[in-house]
């Protein structure tokens, strides 16, 4: 007997539960850097997170369709290749697990999984349309002041 085929948790689901699953805790991970679930759901995101990090990192249009093939949602994708990836100076080990205690209920391990580097989603892109508004702003002083000059003129 040989045990191929069998790496990974099972968590008692099906294929597609098993699947749908990661990608939630995956997407929730990127989405608020940081999330408490059960121990071995962390260590179990981290292996996929990890890796997809690391494919986000590399920033091409392949490298994107990937990532977002991978985590079922166009605006996570988008987030991890154009704000968090960039903002990892390390070259691997990007997330850390951290225990928890025991959950209340039925007294399971509980994990914090989180960045180890600080990120802020902080976008370049505000700055844009900031110089536009400075630059309609003054057209419109100009109107009211153009019609005193003529009544003074009166």
């Amino acid at each position: 007997m040989h045990r191929h085929g069998y790496k990974g948790r099972k968590f008692g689901r099906e294929t597609d539960q098993r699947l749908a699953l990661t990608r939630g805790l995956m997407c929730s991970l990127i989405k608020y850097q940081t999330i408490t679930t059960t121990l071995a759901r962390a260590k179990e995101i981290r292996r996929t997170t990890e890796k997809l990090i690391t494919l986000a990192k590399k920033g091409d249009l392949a490298a994107r369709r990937l990532v977002i093939a991978r985590l079922n949602d166009i605006e996570t994708g988008d987030l991890l290749v154009d704000v968090i990836a960039p903002q990892i100076k390390r070259d691997s080990g990007y997330l850390r697990i951290e225990h928890a205690g025991y959950r209340r209920g039925d007294n399971s391990e509980m994990g914090t999984i989180s960045f180890v580097d600080e990120i802020s989603f902080e976008q370049p892109k505000a700055e844009k349309p900031a110089k536009a508004e400075k630059a309609s702003k003054p057209e419109k002083a100009e109107k009211p002041a153009k019609a005193a000059s003529k009544k003074e003129d009166k």
